[in-house]
């Protein structure tokens, strides 16, 4: 050890002070452009780059406070499931990779039930968050979109999901499918309510998720650009050895093919799904959808003629007898 890493070296350090560390999310990369955009910037904007207008995901937590009223909310608690059931293990336990996603995203799992109002209409709402685990479908995410049902239920309220998911989670394996048919009865219970079930599709929406209570709302809406099917492109490429179309499997192409109704803006999604709500449920409001009537050039037709009818009585009123 010479004088330069023993003496020099500690008293450069100590001149410059300590080094600090910078958080590497303070500017985000836009996929489209390449675009950098402060992260202060992009959660001022709903997480919508505000050149390119792509839409990345949105945080569990913000999104709720962007859906409730005043971001006021109360969680849904969930019933506890089997943490392990099949011992999984691949190159780390599941009970490893579980630990590391909640303590990541500090979520028990990968669904999120919540109550509260928008738009001062009561509502109950699930957020499905892709970044935990890839949002997969598993018994603990599948119990948590059973009791959103159940609570939209027992409140009589409209029930709104937001799906983001790769779909069923392996490490589950036979125990994750089964979460499809049990969360599709769930909603059939739900139905004789009578009251809405929207599914807002984000990106992305994929396999078993996509197969059972994604695709089974009263309405679709999508958010631009999301990624929404069953199996992957390049899956569905090389099963049938075909190029296909520019586009495919995106918010736009499933809107035009008839698959999603519609495709919003996430600046107008929060008045969108308002207004669905209150078309479903004949509520006042919904006169607030329609243009307001626009103020007639002339006079309506049934005054001319009334006008024409009396003016005529009048002529013949007038003329001299004969």
């Amino acid at each position: 050890m010479n004088w330069i890493t023993s003496t020099l070296r500690p008293r450069i350090r100590q001149m410059l002070g300590a080094k600090r560390d910078t958080p590497e999310n303070l500017w985000i990369k836009c996929p489209d452009t390449g675009e950098m955009v402060f992260h202060r910037d992009l959660e001022a904007n709903d997480y919508v780059i505000p050149v390119s207008g792509h839409h990345m995901r949105m945080p569990r937590v913000a999104r709720l406070k962007w859906l409730f009223d005043g971001g006021v909310y109360e969680v849904v608690p969930v019933a506890d499931v089997a943490q392990d059931p099949l011992k999984f293990r691949d190159e780390r336990r599941y009970t490893e990779r579980l630990k590391d996603a909640r303590a990541k995203t500090d979520m028990e799992d990968a669904v999120t039930v919540a109550t509260g109002t928008l738009d001062e209409l009561p509502v109950t709402a699930a957020v499905q968050d892709f970044e935990f685990m890839g949002g997969s479908l598993g018994m603990a995410a599948g119990e948590a979109v059973i009791a959103g049902f159940e609570t939209a239920t027992k409140n009589d309220t409209p029930f709104i999901l937001f799906a983001a998911s790769g779909g069923a989670r392996m490490q589950e394996g036979i125990l994750s499918l089964m979460q499809m048919p049990r969360t599709t009865v769930a909603l059939h219970a739900f139905r004789e309510t009578g009251k809405p079930y929207i599914v807002v599709l984000t990106n992305p929406t994929t396999g078993g998720v996509t197969a059972s209570y994604a695709m089974l709302g009263d309405v679709h809406v999508a958010e631009p650009g999301a990624l929404i099917g069953f199996a992957g492109p390049r899956v569905i490429e090389q099963t049938i050895r075909e190029q296909l179309p520019d586009g495919f499997q995106r918010a736009e192409y499933l809107s035009e093919h008839g698959m999603v109704d519609m495709v919003v803006d996430r600046g107008e999604l929060r008045q969108t799904i308002s207004r669905l709500i209150r078309l479903l449920m004949h509520k006042d409001a919904v006169t607030d959808m329609l243009p307001p009537p626009s103020e007639p050039d002339s006079e309506p037709a049934h005054a001319v003629v009334a006008a024409g009818e009396i003016s005529e009585d009048a002529s013949i009123a007038e003329e001299p007898a004969r």
